[in-house]
């Protein structure tokens, strides 16, 4: 099995979100697809199957199947337009949570996803101790917790307790402020899934788009992952769809013997 891994929603090697991508000509095991990206101990594997003009695809963390991942769609999407000589603009793929796509447009890919609303709830008392910094406001999305904090100082510099973040019921944290040169910042934090802190995270965004959008009033956002490896995102509101732009860059190639 051919495998190759990309850093995402960079353009440089060492930054971005690495992932992992398994092009299969036909489904395996999701025992066996488990087990791969146990071993390659990324925050994503992807593997996709063409299906006449469609490509079916799906995402694994080192412990478990998830629905929607951002920055390995990317990665799949550039590895279908550079090494298998996509001739088209735009790549469909069928997946759990719905059809998405990606756009080309030179060096960068679009990606368009569902939005997804949030719910204000109160602040839990395990956050407060988690984060151990001033938070302004708490959400809920369907299994993430969107956290807004004073400043991009306070997101940049932040060290949570990974522990206490694993025992809330939501399955990733994500920690956000306006940017001090981007429309917004984030983190995101999903200890729960074997994830302590993802470098790269677009599902985040389906999330950090529309509320962002809401709350300065605007279509179209810049936005900074301030991680390690720091990731650049062009972002647009579409009401139901949000749509994430980001750059890719392939690290390795290899071949797997299973």
């Amino acid at each position: 099995m051919i495998i190759y891994q990309v850093d995402a929603f960079n353009n440089k090697i060492f930054k971005g979100n690495p992932a992992a991508v398994c092009p299969l000509t036909e489904w395996i095991s999701t025992e066996l697809m488990q087990s791969i990206a146990e071993e390659n101990n990324l925050s994503e594997t992807v593997f996709f199957v063409k299906k006449s003009n469609i490509y079916e695809i799906k995402w694994f963390t080192p412990t478990c199947e998830i629905d929607l991942c951002g920055h390995a769609t990317l990665a799949a999407a550039h590895i279908i337009f550079t090494e298998f000589n996509f001739n088209n603009t735009i790549i469909e793929f069928h997946s759990k949570s719905e059809k998405l796509t990606v756009k080309k447009n030179e060096n960068w890919y679009t990606l368009n996803f569902p939005s997804e609303a949030v719910s204000q709830i109160e602040i839990s008392p395990i956050l407060k101790q988690a984060l151990n910094v001033p938070i302004l406001r708490t959400y809920k999305g369907k299994w993430k917790l969107l956290v807004e904090l004073e400043n991009e100082e306070t997101v940049l510099n932040l060290k949570p307790n990974f522990s206490l973040l694993s025992k809330l019921e939501s399955n990733g944290i994500i920690v956000t402020s306006r940017g001090d040169k981007v429309d917004f910042v984030s983190r995101f934090f999903a200890p729960k899934i074997g994830i302590n802190e993802d470098p790269v995270t677009g599902s985040a965004h389906t999330l950090l788009i529309p509320y962002w959008a809401k709350k300065l009033d605007k279509t179209n956002l810049e936005a900074i992952q301030l991680s390690k490896r720091v990731g650049i995102l062009k972002c647009k509101h579409l009401n139901e769809r949000v749509e994430m732009s980001g750059q890719a860059i392939t690290y390795l190639k290899g071949e797997l013997t299973l």
